[in-house]
Parts: structure tokens; C-alpha cells; sequence
């Protein structure tokens, strides 16, 4: 099922939203660019942000059909610079933040002692840095205003470690902690800061479900199959939501009970 298809059965759940404004980065793909449809869904003014010009052109595309403002903003965010510029953008444009979502990061996993430096410098600018100093530029325009949501996207590996994990676990193990950090010490301003952590995702890079990698995959998770887009996509808008006015500094896992269990289904100890 295309992400599209996905969102076209859901309808708004949250009409606080409408007229809200949201940046999301890393939102032209996969899981972004559900996050980014799902918010213009409910309504809200969206500023997307990538360093994928054509997928940018895509996502833009597939907003065209729904009645809400949206920016697309090209820019790698492993830069400060770059990061300064997207928040004065929006400022310019829309004149408020009220949800930031960090999910843009790089995704490359090795072991240990392979040769990675490079890769290690860059999750880190990517990962943590950039999730960090838009945070802070959020912030510091949310305690401005009447407060604000930051949702950062993390991931299961932040708590349990995939095989093969380094440096991606790494980077999203700081995450959770920024978290928990950020949540404290924002409170006072009335923003609250929360991490959604995925499992298994099925996206448009997922082969199908008959691939026998995928139902290998899928036998190991409690709830035996893949994750849908939409599943995390409901878990933002109900974070950024008054429903969740009393949640800040908590790590949601979305991954049908992978971290919850020592062996996968039908294996004992």
C-alpha cells in the first residue's frame, strides 16, 4: 500500500492543530514525509525540511490536494548555518513554531572496528547536534509564544542494540537522553519534549510482505509483522495534541513488542 493510501482513510482527529505550525526534518521520506502528510492533515502549516531537492518536489506534490499552507526547505542539517537560516525562514514565512519533529538523520550502521570515522563525525553533526540546535532555535521561539512541542524521533536501537549497530545506536542512545534532558529543563517555559522510538517500519524502500527476509523479520516480533508509517505519524499528532498535555521527557516505542521481549516468539532461553 502506497503512503498515500494510507492517509486518505484517516480523517483529522485533532482540531486544536488547524493553524498550528510544524517543522519536520527529514520530512520527503519514509517516515518524515508520513509525519509531514499526516500533520497537513490535520490541518496544520508545515515547513518540510531536506537536503533531497527531488524528494522535497514530491512530497510538495502530494500536499498540493489537501487545503493547508506548506514550505519546502532545502538545506543539509548537519550545519548550523543551515539550521539559523530554516527557523528564520519559517519565522519569515509563518511567523510562529509551534511543533518541532527531529527526524531527519543518517541511518549507516557498521561494526566496531570497521573504518567509519567519517561516518561517526557525520551521525553525530546529523544525529545529535542538529536534533540539539534546532531544539534550541525552537525553543527559544516557543518560550516566546504560549509554549510549544518538540517531538524527536529516535529509535529501539537507542535502548536495545542492533546487530549491526555502531554508530546509529550510539547516536540515538543521546537522543533519549537529550530527551529526558530537554523536558526538564524546558518545562518552565511550557514545552514539553518527547522521543518516539520505531521498530520494524514498512516503507516504500520495504520489499513485500512475501519477501523471505520480511516474514523472517516479521516472526520475530511479537505482534509478527512491519510497522505502518501511519502508526507513528497518529503517535506525533497525539503528542503535539492537549491530549498529551501531562506527557514530557518519555521515550514512546512503537515497535509491536520488540523491546519488550528476551526471545522472539515460539524461542525460549
Amino acid at each position: 500500500m502506497q503512503i498515500e493510501e494510507q492517509f486518505q482513510r484517516l480523517t483529522p482527529r485533532y482540531p486544536e492543530l488547524k493553524g498550528q505550525v510544524a517543522v519536520v526534518t527529514g520530512g520527503a521520506k519514509g517516515i518524515g514525509r508520513g509525519i509531514v502528510l499526516r500533520l497537513a492533515r490535520e490541518g496544520m502549516r508545515v515547513v518540510i525540511a531536506d537536503k533531497d531537492e527531488e524528494s522535497l518536489d514530491l512530497v510538495m506534490d502530494s500536499l498540493q490536494r489537501l487545503d493547508t499552507r506548506v514550505y519546502a526547505f532545502l538545506g543539509d542539517l548537519s550545519s548550523a548555518e543551515v539550521i539559523k537560516k530554516l527557523f528564520e525562514k519559517t519565522i519569515e514565512i509563518f511567523a510562529a513554531v509551534d511543533l518541532l519533529v527531529n527526524n531527519a538523520a543518517n541511518l549507516d550502521r557498521f561494526r566496531l572496528l570497521d573504518e567509519h570515522e567519517d561516518i561517526l563525525d557525520y551521525q553525530l553533526a546529523t544525529n545529535v547536534r542538529g536534533p540539539y540546535l534546532c531544539s534550541a532555535q525552537a525553543a527559544k521561539l516557543m518560550s516566546q509564544a504560549d509554549g510549544g512541542n518538540i517531538i524527536n524521533i529516535s529509535s529501539v536501537g537507542g535502548l536495545r542494540a542492533h546487530w549491526i549497530g555502531f554508530p546509529y545506536d550510539v547516536t540515538k542512545g543521546a537522543v533519549d537522553t537529550m530527551t529526558r534532558a530537554m523536558a526538564i529543563d524546558l518545562a518552565e517555559h511550557n514545552i514539553r519534549v518527547n522521543a518516539i522510538a520505531p521498530g520494524a517500519i514498512r516503507t516504500i524502500r520495504t520489499p513485500p510482505s512475501d519477501n523471505p527476509a520480511v516474514q523472517e523479520m516479521s516472526a520475530r516480533i511479537p505482534l509478527q509483522r512491519f510497522g505502518l508509517i501511519t502508526e507513528i505519524s497518529s503517535v506525533v499528532v497525539f503528542l503535539a495534541s492537549p491530549e498529551a498535555s501531562y506527557i514530557t521527557g518519555q521515550i514512546i516505542y512503537v515497535d509491536g513488542g520488540i523491546t519488550s521481549q528476551l526471545a522472539p516468539p515460539g524461542q525460549k532461553l
